[in-house]
C-alpha cells in the first residue's frame, strides 16, 4: 500500500513534467523565422520586384543599376545581379582614377551586431567580385551600414528586399 502512495505521486509528476516539455503548437516553419542570425527561414519562392536607379552623369557608368539585391540572411551575390557588377567592373577599368564605396545594408530583422557584420559581407562579396573581374583593389572600400540606413521602414517582404542591398557610391 505505501508502495502505491509513493508511486502515484511520483507517475503525476512525471507526467506534469513531460507535458510542459510538449510542443507548444508551433511548426518548425515557424520557429525558423525567429532565429534571423542563427539559422535560415523556409525558403520562398516569391522575390519582390525592385526597381534600381542608375547613377547620376559622371559619378559611374550610365544607365546601370546602381544597387545589388541580396536575398534574406546571405551573402551571396544572385545571378541575375552579375550583370550589374560586371558593367562597374568594366568602368572601373576604364577610369582607374575613379573610386567606389561599396555600402552594405540589410534589412530591419535581427540584431545590430550581426546585421552590420551581414552587411560588411554583402558589401565584401561584390568587392571581390569586381577585384576578380579586374578592378583594382585600390579603387574600391566596402562599408557596412547594418540595418542603421533603410531605404524602406516597412515591414512586409517588398520593405525588407529593398533594404537588403549593396550602394555603389563613386568618388
Amino acid at each position: 500500500m505505501s508502495m502505491l502512495r509513493i508511486t502515484l505521486p511520483v507517475c503525476a509528476l512525471l507526467a506534469l513534467a513531460l507535458s510542459a516539455c510538449a510542443n507548444t503548437g508551433a511548426s518548425s516553419s515557424e520557429k525558423s523565422s525567429h532565429t534571423y542570425a542563427f539559422g535560415k527561414p523556409r525558403a520562398t519562392n516569391s522575390v519582390a520586384s525592385v526597381v534600381a536607379q542608375t547613377a547620376p552623369a559622371g559619378r559611374g557608368p550610365e544607365n546601370v543599376a546602381t544597387l545589388v539585391y541580396f536575398d534574406f540572411d546571405s551573402d551571396a551575390l544572385r545571378p541575375s545581379d552579375r550583370s550589374v557588377v560586371e558593367a562597374h567592373a568594366q568602368w572601373l577599368r576604364q577610369h582607374p582614377e575613379r573610386a567606389v564605396v561599396l555600402r552594405g545594408h540589410t534589412d530591419a530583422r535581427g540584431g545590430s551586431e550581426y546585421n552590420l557584420a551581414l552587411g560588411q559581407r554583402r558589401a565584401q562579396t561584390v568587392k571581390q567580385t569586381l577585384q576578380i573581374l579586374g578592378v583594382d583593389a585600390k579603387q574600391l572600400e566596402a562599408v557596412s551600414y547594418g540595418k542603421e540606413q533603410l531605404a524602406d521602414v516597412g515591414s512586409n517582404e517588398a520593405a525588407h528586399q529593398r533594404n537588403r542591398r549593396v550602394e555603389f557610391d563613386y568618388r
